[in-house]
């Protein structure tokens, strides 16, 4: 919006025509936006007289606390991204509307299931196949709006890092990829999100990761000279992404231990849909796999969890996801945040550094 702006009122100024600097003004207003409703959301959401997030009576005892804490706190996170982006991104991207149209789609999801489990409290909650037939609708219409609007061949080819040769064309294939990771990885991003301030960083960093990507396939240049797919109009997705870092970071203020509120489904749901939809635009799935290796691992540990009980009638961990596992270890909660965290960075420099070895 702004951009549209400021080309009609001073033509002759460039300066908001790089990204870069839109991206960082993004970050800021997202950021600010953040920390400035902040305090109004969370009194909102106490307001609702919920009784707050339903704490779990089979897991660590120190959970137990937290019962009555207000959640849907993502809400938060989903305003201050979408002004962000609306005020610094080029408007006629279609890239930035299909992003923001998932981000939106399954924070919808996120907070139906929210509101029933958390504000009305009624017997009939929203079902887990019911949660994900809404997300695979929401999926398969994202990824067919990606496959029907490609304009070029390396928008429907996977690409492995460390490979510069490899280059496989998926053609409607690519619809499926698509599907999987705009959807997978908006459940692993839930399921990430257990204790206090776990899941934000990681996807702060991830999508910094995915900023320098999205911004060097968008740009011929660079794209050459590190060899990564160009994605023409990629670029503005750095913004977008600006945006969720700055955005987490504001709600980190208020979700750091001790929690002040959750992020709740609306939040998870949404920003893991959303990481997902941008690597596969920018065709980096492998790095997203990467970078969000713990997203990827907690969700492992789930699935190795329900299938060992099944299949043997005994558990792997003490309780999944495995963040709960190292909680009934004895570690303490705050250990148990900064140490995935400290994972997340090196992960994300792990994926950082595929841009170069090649």
């Amino acid at each position: 919006m702004l951009l549209e702006l400021f080309r009609w009122w001073f033509p002759g100024f460039g300066l908001f025509e790089f990204i870069t600097m839109r991206a960082i003004l993004g970050a800021m207003t997202a950021l600010a936006l953040a920390l400035a409703l902040g305090p109004f959301v969370i009194d909102r959401l106490r307001a609702l007289k919920s009784g707050g997030q339903p704490i779990r009576t089979d897991g660590p005892q120190s959970h137990f606390s937290k019962a009555g804490t207000p959640t849907m706190g993502g809400a938060l996170i989903l305003l201050a991204v979408a002004l962000s982006t609306l005020l610094w991104s080029d408007l006629s991207n279609r890239y930035v509307w299909i992003t923001l149209g998932v981000l939106l789609a399954f924070a919808l999801i996120g907070w139906l299931d929210d509101w029933i489990k958390i504000v009305r409290r009624g017997p009939k909650r929203l079902k887990s196949r019911h949660k994900y037939a809404l997300q695979s609708a929401f999926g398969a219409v994202a990824a067919v709006v990606l496959f029907a609007t490609a304009d070029h061949p390396s928008n429907t080819t996977l690409y492995l890092p460390l490979l510069k040769n490899f280059a496989l064309p998926l053609g409607a294939m690519f619809m499926v990829v698509a599907y999987f990771w705009i959807v997978g990885f908006s459940n692993a991003v839930n399921l990430t999100d257990g204790l206090d301030g776990l899941a934000i960083m990681p996807v702060v960093l991830t999508a910094g990761v995915l900023a320098v990507f999205a911004y060097a396939s968008g740009n011929a240049v660079f794209a050459e000279y590190l060899q990564i797919p160009r994605v023409p109009g990629a670029g503005e997705l750095a913004i977008l992404c600006a945006a969720i870092g700055g955005a987490g970071l504001g709600f980190l203020w208020f979700n750091t231990y001790p929690a002040m509120v959750f992020m709740g489904d609306v939040g998870a749901l949404a920003l893991g849909a959303a990481l997902g939809c941008i690597a596969v635009i920018v065709r980096q799935e492998v790095v997203l796999v990467i970078v969000g290796g713990i997203f990827v691992i907690e969700t492992l540990s789930v699935m190795a969890q329900v299938a060992s009980f099944k299949l043997t009638g005994r558990r792997i961990f003490r309780m999944a996801p495995i963040h709960h596992h190292f909680e009934l270890k004895g570690w303490p909660e705050p250990r148990v945040i900064v140490r995935f965290w400290i994972i997340s960075v090196m992960l994300a420099l792990v994926a950082l550094a595929t841009l170069k070895v090649r």
